[in-house]
């Protein structure tokens, strides 16, 4: 059949495009590719069938966070673009104008500061009042 045109394919056009081929390797043979699916096992465990659970993205809670020491360091910052104010020797600063939702306990306080924010952590608010500070949280 070498010398002819198909080659034993039958009509040209049956052999001729990709889809014939039926994906490459063990594209989409799922379970069913009997012929390698025992070579699979064997080689690649835990290869086939759906494993894990993902959380639909509507369910997570993205918080954006930052540390004590971020807000420390940044003070004067944040009052020069008018984010924070002084008031009777204390530092107010609102973290929500910062989009930050929760104040993490991170690095060192070196003066009084008034955060208010929605979310603090244990040692947030430990460091924040060990300098006379206050932690306000907000709904």
């Amino acid at each position: 059949m070498r010398g002819s045109r198909t080659c034993g394919g039958g009509n040209a056009k049956k052999r001729r495009g990709a889809g014939n081929r039926g994906g490459r390797g063990l594209a989409g043979g799922g379970k069913n590719k009997k012929t390698k699916y025992d070579w699979v096992r064997q080689n690649f465990p835990n290869h086939l069938g759906r494993r894990g659970f993902k959380r639909p993205s509507a369910v997570l809670v993205r918080e954006e966070t930052i540390s004590v020491q971020e807000l420390d360091q940044n003070v004067e910052y944040y009052l020069q673009k008018g984010l924070a104010q002084k008031k009777k020797g204390s530092i107010s600063i609102d973290v929500k104008a910062l989009g930050v939702t929760k104040v993490l306990g991170g690095g060192r306080v070196t003066q009084k500061l008034d955060i208010t924010a929605s979310k603090f952590s244990k040692s947030a608010i430990q460091k924040i009042e060990e300098k006379g500070g206050v932690c306000n949280v907000t709904g």
